[in-house]
């Protein structure tokens, strides 16, 4: 079966399980797991942050996040579609008392700024204090310009804003600019970022950030019940990622683009962009479910519009799924 519905689905490796068998462990709630510790220490260097975190999930790094950031009846400013507004069970609301403020995505998948500014309330006992401004890199596959990112990070320290990044896929950001992680760390006080999509771990998400954050952001973990024992079994994983799958992602990003321009010359296609990244984007005006149900019947599993390459989809793989979809046209 070819997977196309999201990088979440790939599986370790043998050189990552070995690593798991391998992983010396102790009980990190007391800061004991060797393992954890080294993962979070590579991952503070490679993002240029005093500290990291590491979690059971995207979700739950991007939640300790916000509850780090923000109190009761503060706001953060977001993109209407972020999959921290969107798709993690409205947890700030829900669990922090946090307002969020969202806002339209530009089509480059920035947050435009006049509108944020815009949007940041004044000191009124009408409003929620608006405290946080929360970006997504990439955006639907979209890499979000360095220049944005340093008019961002201007406004929003003008104006007295934390600054949070969901970069579940900021690696993918990073390999597609050809810079380091760093580089677009810089521009943010926290990043979440994911190990399970296109870094291929079976779990965990890591959360950097400088040191008095980051001990904020352990406590929330422990409240969440987050706070894992054994957990070097799987921060080896994440130690294995990070030093082996990072530049391999740059496979994934060819497969999308050798595979959108095939697409783009058949007449039963069409698409919304050219691929920046891992995701092959279809226009909605399409028949998606009678996409979905011929390839399906093909061997080949689709979500909707949204095509992920990943570690798990070969060269093969692409020659296979092209072949069926000339078929399909």
């Amino acid at each position: 079966m070819i997977d196309l519905r999201s990088d979440t689905v790939t599986r370790p490796g043998p050189a990552m399980l070995q690593a798991m068998h391998n992983a010396e462990t102790g009980d990190d709630v007391y800061g004991e797991d060797p393992t954890v510790n080294e993962l979070e220490q590579l991952a503070a260097e490679l993002t240029g942050k005093e500290a990291a975190l590491f979690a059971a999930s995207g979700t739950q790094t991007n939640l300790i996040g916000l509850l780090t950031h923000c109190q009761r009846g503060h706001e953060y400013i977001v993109g209407h579609r972020a999959h921290t507004y969107m798709y993690e069970g409205g947890g700030a609301a829900v669990l922090g008392g946090i307002q969020p403020c969202p806002l339209p995505f530009a089509s480059d998948g920035s947050l435009p700024l006049e509108a944020v500014e815009a949007a940041i309330k004044p000191d009124d006992a009408h409003f929620a204090i608006t405290r946080l401004v929360c970006l997504e890199n990439t955006q639907a596959g979209k890499v979000l310009p360095m220049a944005y990112l340093s008019e961002y990070s201007e406004l929003a320290i003008n104006h007295g804003l934390r600054r949070h990044l969901d970069g579940a896929r900021v690696f993918n950001a990073a390999v597609a600019l050809g810079l380091p992680v760093r580089d677009i760390c810089q521009y943010f006080d926290t990043v979440s970022i994911c190990l399970s999509k296109g870094l291929a771990c079976p779990v965990g998400s890591i959360l950097v950030g400088d040191t008095e954050t980051i001990r904020s952001a352990r406590r929330w973990r422990k409240m969440l019940g987050g706070g894992m024992r054994q957990a070097g079994i799987l921060a080896a994983a994440g130690l294995y990622a990070l030093r082996n799958n990072v530049q391999r992602l740059q496979e994934d990003h060819d497969h999308a683009t050798l595979v959108a321009a095939t697409l783009a010359e058949l007449p039963a296609f069409s698409l919304q962009e050219t691929p920046q990244t891992n995701m092959v984007m279809l226009s909605p005006t399409m028949d998606i479910a009678a996409l979905q149900k011929y390839l399906l019947a093909e061997g080949i599993r689709i979500s909707g519009t949204r095509w992920v390459f990943h570690q798990d989809i070969s060269s093969t793989d692409v020659a296979r799924l092209l072949e069926v979809c000339k078929r399909f046209a």
